[in-house]
């Protein structure tokens, strides 16, 4: 933190547009999907953004801070009025090795890349960002006393799940992790991380408490029983979920090499990655990025395996086997883990269809000037045990982006993508983005 700073502070003002045009019921997958919910799922549509961002330019120092107001627009085929919201509205100050954030932002996944990944099993950057205010360690520090080799990071979050959905409203997001790296400035690392998320209180129906005080809270972040109906009091207060992932990492000068593998559980108490009746189930990743030549700086494979859930039997014949979880769903929270109807997870899952198996590929770069990425993805569905399907689909994304000084410093971008198979139908799409940012002050 000691380290000398010589950046300036910037303001920063961004302008961007885009429309969607594609053949099918709606737009591919990967138009749409981990976009921060900036993109319609509609055939057509067209996407407005304007803002002014404060970015954070001393990390190094024991103090920075950032911030952004960004106003978005959105029109839509079979919509006939516009929306408009804040996709970003926040602040963030950081003090020595504590962060604190309050208002609409994005969270940030330490593990792969987020422009090539299918999207992490909890938290995927496929929503609006959800409000929230957040303490904690952002970055992975140094522990006192051990020279860089162990560092940690974690922190804690409260949220509101703004979209009040009609089976349950004003429901609010509780949210903790915490996470160690072994290795610091050794060639190989490796870290372990481990998130707990849960909806909880609300009103059901419009009128039912279901419990919105400190007590529900406490009932909510200790994973305790309560509430105010006989489902949460025989098991716990909310919806909880929990993901673990462990990384090994592999760097040296201008490469870096992350394997990755990454839980999801429901069922029950903590029980280590691994170690449990699901272990099938899971996210294997790697993810390779290097400097030197710039035509491919980024590759990506993942493989999703959500299909064995504990088995297809929570009891039978008197006997209690606890399997069939039914992942991101839930018998009081109806809408499952969604916010404004998409997956907070990775756009291949939903409370709907959440047993799958998919194979997903990635990579990027820049070809003078001109900034690419493309991404192939295959995935069988087959619904949930109580509502089984059998389907699949093959989705694939190149995209284009390119700033032109000439015109006045212009970003132009284009892509194309597509749908095909069973599960959505045969679509293809294309989108056009003309974006603008520079610099307000400096100072």
């Amino acid at each position: 933190m000691a380290v000398p700073d010589t950046c300036r502070e910037l303001l920063l003002y961004s302008g961007e547009v885009s429309a969607v045009s594609s053949s099918g019921k709606r737009a591919p997958t990967w138009l749409h999907g981990n976009r921060n919910g900036a993109v319609s799922l509609s055939p057509h549509s067209g996407n407005l953004r304007l803002g002014i961002i404060k970015p954070a330019t001393r990390p190094g120092r024991w103090f920075d801070y950032d911030g952004a107001v960004i106003l978005s627009g959105q029109v839509q085929s079979g919509t006939p009025a516009g929306t408009g919201y804040f996709s970003e509205l926040y602040g963030h100050v950081r003090l020595f090795i504590v962060d604190v954030t309050v208002g609409i932002h994005p969270l940030t996944h330490p593990f792969g890349d987020e422009e090539l990944s299918a999207g992490d099993l909890l938290f995927a950057n496929n929503v609006h960002p959800i409000p929230r205010v957040s303490v904690g360690i952002d970055r992975y520090t140094s522990f006192p006393g051990l020279f860089g080799y162990f560092e940690i990071r974690g922190g804690v979050t409260h949220g509101w799940l703004a979209d009040n959905n009609p089976y349950v409203s004003k429901t609010k997001l509780h949210h903790k992790y915490v996470g160690g790296r072994l290795g610091g400035k050794l060639p190989v690392n490796i870290a372990y991380e481990l998130h707990h998320a849960v909806q909880w209180g609300g009103w059901l129906d419009g009128d039912l408490d279901l419990g919105n005080g400190w007590q529900s809270f406490a009932n909510a972040v200790f994973a305790r029983k309560g509430g105010a109906t006989r489902s949460e009091q025989l098991n716990k207060q909310g919806n909880h979920m929990i993901s673990q992932t462990v990384c090994l990492t592999a760097k040296g000068e201008g490469w870096h090499v992350d394997l990755y593998w990454q839980d999801f559980q429901e069922d029950g108490g903590l029980n280590l990655i691994g170690f449990k009746c699901n272990s099938m189930d899971g996210r294997w990743g790697l993810h390779a990025s290097q400097e030197r030549w710039p035509y491919i700086g980024g590759v990506t494979f993942e493989v999703v395996q959500m299909t064995d859930q504990s088995g297809p039997w929570h009891d039978r014949d008197g006997m209690v086997f606890g399997g069939k979880d039914s992942y991101y769903s839930n018998g009081v929270y109806r809408q499952g883990w969604t916010y404004f109807g998409r997956p907070v997870c990775s756009p291949l899952l939903s409370p709907d269809d959440s047993r799958v198996w998919a194979y997903h590929g990635g990579v990027k770069g820049d070809i003078y000037g001109f900034r690419y990425r493309a991404m192939c993805t295959y995935s069988d569905h087959y619904g949930t045990y109580s509502a089984p399907l059998k389907s699949h689909n093959t989705s694939w994304l190149v995209e284009v982006k390119k700033t032109v000084p000439q015109a006045w410093g212009l970003e132009f971008g284009l892509a194309l993508a597509g749908d095909h198979g069973n599960l959505y139908g045969d679509s293809f799409g294309a989108m056009v983005t003309v974006r603008k940012q520079g610099i307000i002050k400096s100072w």
